[in-house]
């Protein structure tokens, strides 16, 4: 069976899950141009709270310009020496940058097959990385789609226990115009996995 054909086989749930992570990671990962901002403006949600978040930002997207969100991105993550948030596991669990909570995402990663790409320099327990992670796991990009069980240890040990902080923190944030519609994706998604995982647990 060739990867592109485990890829499709997985659940439409599990798609949306991992188009959601996806999504997350690239819009995180540096100031979207053009064509994302574009796509973003497209996305449409339902009557939940998470679809309701969605079609906040489709509507913030639309009123949007690249250098206005460049500049924004800027403010948020990079500044004068430091941005305004530290969107880093390491930080948020122990106040500083480069700690065991990456030491250990690493062990993690590496035998799960996860890699850093080659043109990222940024530590890997940072937000962005990780929604990537999350995202290929699910879809299967690196080999067969990861068991359920197997996402579950990884949110649980990596994302859940600060995630949630973070998106919020990138909602209330003083420079969020179009990252607080993001933060509050991101905040309620983190909660509607969180959820599904547990009810996952209850049901073994």
């Amino acid at each position: 069976m060739s990867l592109a054909a485990q890829i499709h086989e997985i659940a439409e749930e599990d798609r949306l899950r991992a188009d959601l992570y996806n999504f997350l990671g690239v819009i995180l990962s540096g100031p979207p141009d053009e064509m994302l901002l574009a796509q973003t403006k497209s996305l449409s949600g339902d009557d939940s709270e998470l679809g309701q978040a969605i079609s906040t930002l489709a509507k913030v997207a639309a009123l949007s310009k690249p250098r206005s969100v460049e500049s924004e991105f800027n403010k948020l993550f990079i500044g004068l020496g430091r941005g305004e948030l530290l969107p880093y596991a390491s930080y948020y669990l122990t106040g500083f940058l480069n700690e065991k909570p990456l030491a250990i995402l690493r062990q993690d990663m590496t035998a799960a097959g996860l890699e850093r790409a080659a043109n990222v320099f940024e530590p890997e327990d940072n937000i962005a990385s990780l929604m990537e992670m999350m995202g290929a796991m699910i879809a299967g990009r690196f080999g067969p789609p990861a068991p359920l069980n197997q996402q579950k240890t990884f949110y649980n040990k990596h994302i859940a226990p600060w995630a949630g902080h973070f998106f919020g923190d990138l909602e209330a944030a003083k420079n969020s115009v179009f990252y607080a519609p993001v933060g509050t994706v991101g905040r309620t998604f983190m909660d509607v996995e969180a959820e599904a995982f547990r009810l996952a647990s209850d049901q073994d």
